[in-house]
């Protein structure tokens, strides 16, 4: 069977941040699935250092507006759009005054770590899910890429497990190298907290997860684990091998990426049987 329909949350596309691996790749598995006659919603962050005018970012009123509350705080969620110039791709960008428009991704510009990092993680995984509902698109697949977009296979599989838009959905998380350093911090169950996510989604970890553990935590929530160029830590990937989950190597080949969408995709569905 063929995942239809893909949605990309990622944490770089080029060409709105400097070219990388990671950038590339946010943009190429995109492009390549809406080569294949698939549908494809992308999402990145609105880092403080992309262009707005530059870009065409323009500010996309309906779907604009609603609060996040992340640690008992309101946070007002913001939706930008933009065109990669010369292509069928839209990209959606999540903001916020708080957490990304005068800031940049890991660290400041003295190179000093965000300390609200994981807070950041929260509030655009609830975003992107919450943006998705209000487009009424249903995907298949979800692919996630980054640590900034860790908590969402966590989210899918509790707080938005039932909801119409997710419930059949797939998630595939893409190991990388971490560029975190910091712990989560112990109230990490209270920035986690909304529905039915909370303390007892992580607690084979302990109270303050380390950055390993956080993608170990996406990997215990994803049905499907690809590698991507930089090599997760070792133990990382010992861990997602441990659980059977399907695997894809690391490879250049975004083909491979989707054609193993399309596996986890379908051995997720149910066997029918003839009467």
């Amino acid at each position: 069977m063929k995942a239809e329909k893909i949605l990309f949350i990622t944490q770089e596309i080029n060409p709105y941040v400097p070219e990388s691996p990671m950038t590339r790749l946010g943009r190429d598995l995109p492009m390549d699935a809406l080569d294949q006659n698939r549908e494809i919603r992308a999402f990145m962050p609105k880092w403080g250092n992309i262009n707005e005018r530059r870009n065409q970012l323009h500010e996309v009123i309906r779907l604009s507006g609603m609060n996040v509350i992340i640690n008992d705080t309101d946070h007002q969620l913001i939706i930008k759009v933009a065109s990669i110039a010369g292509t069928r791709m839209q990209v959606y960008f999540i903001d916020n005054e708080d957490y990304f428009a005068k800031r940049l991704a890991e660290q400041d510009r003295e190179g000093k770590e965000y300390t609200d990092n994981v807070e950041r993680a929260a509030f655009y995984a609830r975003g992107v899910l919450e943006t998705v509902k209000k487009l009424r698109w249903v995907p298949d697949v979800i692919h996630c890429q980054g640590w900034i977009s860790a908590l969402v296979p966590v989210y899918l599989k509790t707080a938005y497990a039932d909801e119409p838009s997710f419930r059949d959905c797939r998630v595939v998380y893409t190991l990388s190298d971490n560029l975190l350093t910091l712990p989560t911090g112990d109230d990490f169950a209270q920035i986690l907290e909304y529905r039915t996510a909370g303390a007892q989604c992580f607690q084979e970890f302990g109270s303050s997860l380390t950055p390993a553990d956080l993608q170990k935590l996406a990997i215990k929530y994803s049905d499907g684990i690809t590698v991507a160029t930089g090599a997760p830590a070792p133990d990382v990937l010992e861990y997602a091998q441990a659980t059977g989950k399907p695997l894809l190597p690391q490879t250049d080949d975004t083909r491979a990426y989707t054609d193993f969408f399309d596996h986890v995709w379908t051995v997720g569905q149910p066997v029918k049987t003839e009467d």
